[in-house]
């Protein structure tokens, strides 16, 4: 799927950036550059040990960049609980290669450009890490700064800037792809099983008023019309910064888009503040289609009724194995939760899974570059990286970071629980352009 909101697809892609845009991260970058170095130049790859950065004979220095706090609520904290239950996993089964991964945690960027490169800044040139992974957040301000100090970075590829530079990695490939690029169809694809196949159906898409909204109104429109969608309505009009009190005006223009009716299915690329706003409104008109959206697979929303109610019936994107999967893998990855928790059983997330196949992913180059591990060697393992069967199916390197490995899922919220809609599939993706 392609560069969807909850991560957000953000304002990295220069393509698509406003000059506006584009001089005010510029102004950021230079702010930053002049306030964290002191003058002095930014941090080498290598130190003068000998070693690659924050590699020691018996450690590897990783840290995060997670969004555990932001304006609207919103966090993404159980990205660091996943990463560390990963670690911790590597750790006891002796490391990589014979060193122990040194886990620092995440920092939080509130979801705050600003924020994001002054973390990256701090874990390169203060903490000396070797690797970000993982990078969790709807704004990657910091990706020119890590591709520049060549940081192996890992996260979900929601991002624009993690497809293309050679040095970031999302852990299930590049959701955003450029021209060339290819997309992810198992949302579209997965809609039209549902509803009996797309000929004849139509689908209405909305999404924030950002760079972020509209690359994904562009790359969704294109996989849903490809799938054979009718695509009635795609608009990236909610405003990005709070969330609407009023829905009326959305409601009215949506439920008359498909040639005055209501479409058949109402996709939403906008985080759970807004969905819930959004479908909430629709169902009160008396709307009876498909709702869907990437964001709300999160059994913590079930702990309010309220929540509960206005997200009953949807249909949520995954693109991983679900929990309720009976693949061994996922035994693992719960147990290995549990035990990053202290042994409590608690809710899981996409949020966990992300922290945990990011660090999985990273782990599997480390693993396959070998005692001697640098930067050099860690990107010639990544060259030619591939396995398969894994909670995110087939992966490969350098494919991901041109084209998403193309598996997914859809969950359907039902009677206060998660049922899988659509099992975890591989679609074939298809050219972006």
């Amino acid at each position: 799927m392609r560069g969807f909101q909850p991560e957000g697809i953000p304002d990295m892609l220069r393509p698509i950036r406003t000059l506006a845009a584009a001089a005010v991260a510029l102004a950021l970058v230079s702010a930053c550059n002049s306030a964290s170095t002191n003058g002095t130049s930014p941090g080498k790859p290598g130190d003068t040990a000998g070693n690659s950065r924050g590699v020691s004979d018996d450690s590897i220095k990783v840290g995060g960049i997670v969004s555990m706090t932001s304006a609207s609520g919103y966090s993404k904290k159980d990205t660091d609980l996943g990463a560390k239950a990963r670690y911790l996993r590597a750790n006891a089964e002796g490391g990589i290669n014979g060193r122990k991964i040194d886990y620092l945690g995440a920092e939080d960027d509130g979801q705050d450009p600003a924020k994001n490169l002054a973390a990256a800044r701090k874990l390169v040139q203060q903490d000396k890490v070797f690797a970000v992974s993982p990078m969790s957040s709807v704004t990657f301000s910091g990706a020119d700064f890590l591709e520049q100090e060549k940081v192996p970075t890992f996260g979900w590829g929601t991002l624009p800037a993690f497809c293309g530079p050679k040095h970031i990695y999302g852990f299930n490939g590049c959701l955003v792809p450029t021209p060339g690029g290819t997309l992810n169809q198992t949302w579209p694809e997965g809609i039209g099983r549902i509803l009996g196949g797309a000929q004849g159906k139509s689908v209405a898409i909305i999404a924030n008023d950002s760079d972020a909204g509209k690359f994904g109104i562009r790359t969704f429109q294109q996989g849903f019309t490809s799938a054979g969608f009718k695509v009635s309505y795609a608009k990236a009009s909610v405003p990005a910064t709070a969330v609407p009190s009023d829905w009326s005006a959305y409601v009215k223009e949506i439920l008359a888009a498909d040639d005055g009716k209501a479409p058949d299915a109402v996709v939403s690329v906008m985080q759970t503040p807004n969905n819930i706003g959004l479908f909430t409104a629709l169902k009160r008109s008396g709307y009876q289609g498909l709702l869907s959206d990437p964001t709300d697979y999160d059994p913590g929303l079930l702990a309010k009724d309220a929540t509960k109610q206005a997200l009953d019936g949807v249909h949520v994107l995954l693109q991983f194995q679900p929990f309720e999967s009976t693949d061994p893998k996922m035994a693992q990855f719960k147990a290995d939760v549990k035990a990053a928790a202290g042994g409590q059983d608690v809710p899981l997330s996409m949020h966990t899974l992300t922290g945990y196949m990011s660090a999985d992913l990273f782990l599997s180059i480390a693993q396959k570059a070998g005692k001697n591990l640098t930067v050099e060697s860690f990107q010639a393992a990544a060259q030619g990286f591939s396995d398969t069967g894994t909670l995110v199916g087939d992966r490969a390197e350098p494919k991901g970071q041109k084209d998403s490995f193309g598996c997914g899922a859809l969950v359907q919220l039902k009677n206060g629980a998660y049922e899988v809609s659509v099992p975890f599939k591989c679609y074939e993706p298809i050219p972006f352009k």
